[in-house]
């Protein structure tokens, strides 16, 4: 059988292939194959932003709630039968107004009663002074006398101040929120009237975290952003002295003028507190990481593009991006990267777009 011009091509090429191999591995079989030179070994690169060092006020920002300067159970002093409830629930009422009254019952009686023996002991002390300068009635009887008048005027006062009791007042201008009483009611000493809140000023209280509340001041100017938009004005009252045991944070009060007293106690509330002015820096909130030991801050390249770590603190956070305190001048802060290089490593620098 005679082979066809293609299959004779294809045999032949086949063969030289198969001659060159077979020469290339008795040439070349001691020999060693040249090595790939390996690329010099490069740092990692990352890319930073340049921040600058600015002067700005240090904002601490928390969550309140307003709540009433003053709120007390107004209570009877003593007992009775709830004749009247004059306030009505909900209402402002000026200080010394009636929130309940109680039932005379005798008390009228025995107030007449004393101002009665009263009047007899005036007479009485008059003739005792007559006499005794006439020589008739001795020093002492004068002074015993006397001792009778002062009595019965001690007796008419606790009558006045018992009668008086009956009317259960506001111990301060305030919103009458709630009447615990109703007529019929009866009330022994020291059972509630109903509650008076004082709303006008109002306060804003918080909880500072122990590494903010020493920065606050007493007198510090403060803005509250409530759920409905509104925003107070008003300046810091009191800083705590002592931590919660559970929170380990300190109370805080701001004051606020509330004239119109359209500010309920209760509301939540956005609380900001300008301190004093020192140096920050408006870094991207991606660039903040934790070191080893937990500390919060950023790592930067320093001189010789070298990783820096440095713990901050956050002083205020906004839409541009998060300021901080603790970094010095301008600084290269690692944008992309700053999870893959460690502390006094080098690398290669990018600025990020």
């Amino acid at each position: 059988m005679r082979l066809k011009a293609s299959h004779i091509f294809i045999l032949a090429v086949f063969g030289v292939l198969v001659v060159y191999f077979v020469a290339m591995s008795l040439l070349g079989g001691d020999s060693a194959p040249a090595e790939t030179p390996k690329a010099a070994d490069q740092p990692p690169q990352v890319q930073v932003t340049v921040t600058p060092e600015v002067i700005r006020p240090y904002v601490v920002t928390l969550r309140g709630r307003t709540e009433a300067a003053r709120s007390v159970v107004v209570r009877a002093e003593t007992s009775g039968v709830v004749a009247s409830t004059p306030a009505r629930e909900g209402a402002f009422v000026q200080k010394g107004a009636v929130l309940c009254r109680l039932s005379v019952d005798a008390r009228q009686a025995a107030l007449d009663q004393a101002r009665a023996a009263l009047r007899s002991r005036e007479l009485q002390r008059r003739a005792s002074a007559s006499l005794a300068e006439k020589g008739y009635r001795s020093e002492t009887q004068v002074l015993q006398d006397q001792a009778n008048l002062d009595a019965a005027a001690a007796a008419v006062r606790q009558a006045e101040i018992a009668l008086e009791q009956v009317n259960i007042r506001a111990p301060f201008a305030g919103v009458f929120d709630n009447r615990d009483a109703e007529v019929g009611t009866y009330l022994s000493p020291g059972q509630p009237c109903g509650t008076l809140i004082e709303l006008n000023p109002i306060l804003i209280v918080g909880n500072v975290p122990e590494t903010q509340a020493g920065r606050i001041r007493s007198g510090e100017p403060a803005t509250a952003t409530l759920v409905s938009g509104e925003t107070l004005s008003g300046q810091v009252r009191f800083v705590g002295r002592e931590a919660d045991p559970q929170t380990r944070t300190y109370r805080l009060e701001v004051v606020a003028s509330n004239p119109q007293q359209a500010v309920r106690s209760g509301l939540s509330a956005d609380v900001r507190i300008t301190t004093a002015s020192g140096p920050a820096h408006l870094v991207p909130p991606s660039a903040m990481v934790l070191d080893a030991e937990g500390r919060q801050g950023v790592r930067h390249v320093g001189p010789g593009d070298v990783v820096v770590f440095t713990p901050v603190q956050v002083t205020e956070e906004s839409a541009e991006g998060v300021w901080v305190r603790g970094l010095t001048g301008e600084a290269r802060v690692i944008t992309v990267g700053q999870s893959y290089v460690d502390q006094g490593q080098k690398v290669r620098v990018a600025l990020a777009r």
